[in-house]
């Protein structure tokens, strides 16, 4: 598949030691733009990635600074950790009685591919008899991603978050319920898109460590984000949003260090631009 969507205990001090020696965390340099206006208002915004095959040192240098001068965390979802209330939104939402079998809502061409797609997940087409097909293209594509969320900066931001007021853009509901009112054929899209191997991805992870944003600008101008119904509820709409409630916050008098998806940085409707938009100057310091 294309694109996608998790400790062991030291016995010892010595043994914690050489552990760590062995896998220390991984030393990285993320994009982060310091955002100002005119009354003085001060934050910040980090591209984040979801999930890492190993932990990241990603509080270091302009984002450590960043980070002590926040007063406020802005993440996507604030319960990011509570994967039961996750799977309970999931839930509500994916499930419809009636619908096609699942074969018949790839195009052709994808058939085999959803085939190897549930033998690798262990899954059989009647598994997903009731899945609205935007359900079925995000547990499929989990199936293939790479790497562990468990090593995500989401998470990790949001377990050095202390005293700092966390404010969530979307929650997990809201997120799941935006794939939800897709319309079929966008969902069709969106499952050919997680079982299409035309394109082969770029690294990801690598780009976002290095903060290499114009790789991930690429990205948001291919697959699924190339089709205008998907890239407006996914991307631009999204990022709207997003730019409205971080001004808010900014205009409140708050610091916010803003963690979000990479992605959601690149580009002329990403963050960055949206906010320099507003009239607030919007600077790369990493």
């Amino acid at each position: 598949m294309k694109r996608g969507w998790a400790a062991l205990a030291a016995l010892s001090l010595a043994g914690g030691a050489l552990w760590y020696g062995l896998h220390r965390p991984e030393a990285v340099h993320p994009a982060l733009w310091q955002v100002e206006g005119p009354g003085g208002q001060k934050g910040w915004l980090l591209g984040t990635i979801h999930a890492l095959p190993r932990a990241a040192d990603w509080r270091e240098g302009a984002v450590a600074a960043a980070w002590d001068g926040a007063d406020t965390i802005i993440v996507e979802i604030a319960a990011l950790n509570d994967d039961a209330a996750t799977a309970r939104a999931f839930q509500s939402l994916a499930h419809t009685p009636g619908l096609p079998p699942l074969d018949a809502r790839v195009a052709p061409q994808n058939r085999a591919a959803l085939t190897k797609a549930l033998t690798a997940a262990h899954a059989k087409p009647a598994d997903f008899a009731d899945t609205e097909t935007w359900a079925a293209a995000l547990m499929l594509a989990r199936e293939a991603a790479t790497g562990n969320p468990a090593y995500g900066i989401d998470r990790a931001v949001l377990a050095e978050a202390g005293a700092k007021r966390v404010v969530e853009l979307e929650g997990a509901g809201t997120q799941l319920a935006i794939f939800d009112r897709l319309p079929e054929s966008a969902q069709r899209r969106l499952l050919d898109e997680a079982l299409s191997d035309n394109q082969p991805p770029a690294d990801l992870a690598a780009a976002w460590k290095k903060g290499d944003v114009a790789t991930l600008a690429q990205e948001t101008n291919r697959g699924i984000l190339a089709d205008p119904t998907l890239r407006e509820a996914l991307y631009s709409g999204r990022n709207r949003a997003w730019s409205a409630k971080i001004a808010q916050s900014l205009a409140g008098g708050a610091h916010p260090f803003v963690a979000v998806g990479a992605a959601h940085m690149a580009g002329p409707d990403g963050l960055p631009a949206m906010l320099a938009a507003r009239g607030y100057r919007v600077t790369r310091v990493q």
